[in-house]
């Protein structure tokens, strides 16, 4: 029988035009899981245990608890838990466990041309498809594949920069007073929400860049499919809470990016630029551990360079680091007033879907966000611009009376 990852390839050649053998002797479960993605987990079992020689190292590796039994006692995981961290796939020595993917009904959308499709592309994609791929030759490759658009997350990591900014300095008068950022990995507020709920207060009720960019291109687009492409797998899971499944239709990791330009025979390195820098460095640096916070800062001091109580802030990366920064905030151990937390370590950079190393992809965004022409949002013309389009005539207009940043945590 042909594993998840061997039918899945045959599905991609299939839809691609490309030659491929007969979809026979495959697991039903695994085609249902590939033409039906939104309705599993993030995570799915390439082939099922039976027995296992590591003592469940799988569901020991799951803070979550995503891990559960069925009436007759097999293993499966609960997609309203799962949330795509991948701990449990490292953790898998018999290799048993695999990403999901959500390639399959994008491309048949393409195919199909019945919706325009956007890729909305996270902030660490430079060098992942090959050091002479741009932002420009990028987008002229995700347009040869058939999208109408690629769309920077990194604008809408600007706003949402204002935006926490903006919290910080409405909310943070006294020594004692602390913000835990909302923004980006999905890893870090699921710790908040699902393990340390009384924090909640503390956090700004804000969407990420991702559900803000999908909600934005379908208010200017409505009939608009948008496809979020990133390193991360816990992005899959953010896109279907309940609460936020109006923004993106499917998340797309890096590797299935490639899959699909080597499988189109697609080159982005050979392609023209199709250039629209539109971010400025501050959204650029959410892809790294430390970027956040270092935006924040620094849009805090422009907004209001009088202020006496300054960031503080306190950064973690990947779940263990993350959690003793929580306990450290609990216990009075630390004097900073803003916790930045990052699932994977080295920030976004290190999400378990990249293509290049952390530290290749960590000097890759520095670099970007050195180029930037415009260091904070509050300098940068296009947010403002974006706005506009949107019917709004100021950033303070847009943040108090547009709902499209908000959610409850």
């Amino acid at each position: 029988m042909k594993t998840f990852q061997q039918l899945y390839l045959d599905i991609l050649r299939r839809e691609t035009g490309e030659e491929s053998t007969l979809l026979e002797e495959y697991n039903p479960h695994h085609m249902d899981c590939l033409l039906h993605p939104q309705n599993y987990a993030p995570v799915v079992f390439q082939e099922q245990c039976e027995q296992c020689a590591y003592e469940r190292a799988c569901e020991n590796s799951c803070i979550f608890d995503a891990f559960e039994r069925d009436e007759n006692g097999k293993v499966v995981i609960n997609p309203e838990k799962c949330v795509g961290c991948g701990a449990c796939v490292d953790a898998c020595r018999l290799e048993r466990l695999v990403a999901n993917k959500d390639i399959v009904p994008v491309l048949q959308a393409i195919r199909e041309k019945k919706r325009e499709v956007y890729a909305l592309i996270a902030p660490a994609f430079l060098g992942q498809f090959g050091e002479e791929v741009t932002a420009g030759r990028l987008r002229a490759a995700f347009k040869a594949m058939g999208f109408q658009e690629m769309v920077e997350v990194a604008v809408f990591a600007d706003i949402l920069t204002l935006k926490e900014a903006l919290e910080f300095d409405a909310n943070i008068h006294k020594e004692q007073d602390y913000q835990l950022t909302s923004c980006c990995c999905p890893v870090w507020i699921g710790m908040i929400r699902k393990i340390y709920h009384e924090l909640v207060p503390h956090v700004p009720g804000a969407v990420s860049p991702m559900i803000a960019a999908g909600r934005v291109v379908k208010q200017l687009h409505p009939e608009a499919m948008t496809v979020f492409i990133g390193p991360c797998m816990a992005k899959k899971a953010e896109a279907r809470e309940k609460d936020i499944a109006d923004a993106v239709d499917y998340v797309l990791t890096f590797q299935e990016v490639q899959d699909m330009f080597e499988v189109a025979d697609i080159h982005p390195e050979e392609l023209g630029e199709d250039e629209k820098e539109h971010s400025s460095r501050a959204g650029r640096l959410y892809a790294r551990t430390g970027g956040v916070s270092e935006a924040v800062r620094f849009t805090v001091k422009q907004l209001n360079p009088e202020r006496k109580i300054e960031v503080r802030a306190e950064q973690a990366d990947g779940v263990p680091a993350c959690r003793a920064m929580i306990e450290r905030l609990k216990n009075g151990e630390t004097t900073a007033n803003f916790f930045e937390g990052m699932g994977c370590n080295g920030g976004c950079v290190g999400g378990p879907k990249r293509i290049i190393s952390v530290d290749e992809g960590k000097k890759n965004v520095d670099r970007y966000s050195d180029r930037a022409e415009y260091k904070t949002p509050l300098e940068n013309p296009f947010v403002l611009e974006l706005l506009t389009r949107l019917g709004f005539h100021t950033v303070e207009e847009f943040l108090e009376k547009s709902d499209l940043l908000v959610r409850e945590l």
